[in-house]
């Protein structure tokens, strides 16, 4: 059964939750995000505490449990932290900047690349290094793959973008596997 959903959440200290109807909306320091779970699920609020329970017991109700509590989790440290991915360019002649509340990337390609900030995210660069910031892990997740899809790691010179920290596994060219079975 689901074990996970059923534990309480922990309302951390700075931020306030309130439940209505299949809404849970939080305000923290950093803003305020509203978190919409299934009409089988029902929340409630003890103390300090939000602990979700089963209306209608259903397989997609049990499966739903513990995705609704994850998500509730994910909305409380939003308000309260935020969420950042970063993305490393790697690549001669790759640089990105921002105009306004866009991002404008130069890829190598005939034009430049520009993404739009969606409300609640925001971009910061530094030297090769895009910081993708914002309330909600999800839309943040997001924008993040969308700017990585632009032009993705290659995997012969690693060329391209990647998130920070991400091993690009590299082949070996043409030429060096020629040489390394020794045929000429």
């Amino acid at each position: 059964m689901a074990r996970f959903g059923k534990k309480p959440i922990l309302v951390p200290e700075g931020v306030e939750a309130k439940i209505e109807d299949n809404f849970i909306k939080c305000k923290g320091p950093k803003g305020e995000l509203v978190f919409k779970f299934d009409k089988n699920l029902k929340a409630e609020k003890k103390d300090n505490t939000i602990i979700f329970s089963i209306t209608k017991k259903t397989k997609e109700a049990l499966k739903l449990l513990g995705t609704a509590r994850s998500c509730t989790i994910n909305t409380l440290y939003g308000v309260k932290e935020g969420y950042e991915k970063k993305l490393e360019i790697v690549g001669v002649g790759f640089k990105a900047k921002l105009q306004d509340k866009k991002l404008v990337l130069h890829l190598g390609f005939s034009h430049p690349c520009e993404i739009k900030a969606p409300e609640g995210i925001e971009f910061k660069i530094t030297k090769n290094i895009i910081s993708v910031l914002g309330l909600d892990k999800q839309i943040v997740g997001i924008i993040a793959a969308k700017i990585r899809a632009l032009r993705p790691p290659e995997p012969y010179k690693g060329k391209g973008i990647r998130y920070f920290g991400e091993h690009i596994k590299k082949k070996l060219g043409k030429k060096a596997v020629v040489s390394a079975t020794g045929a000429a």
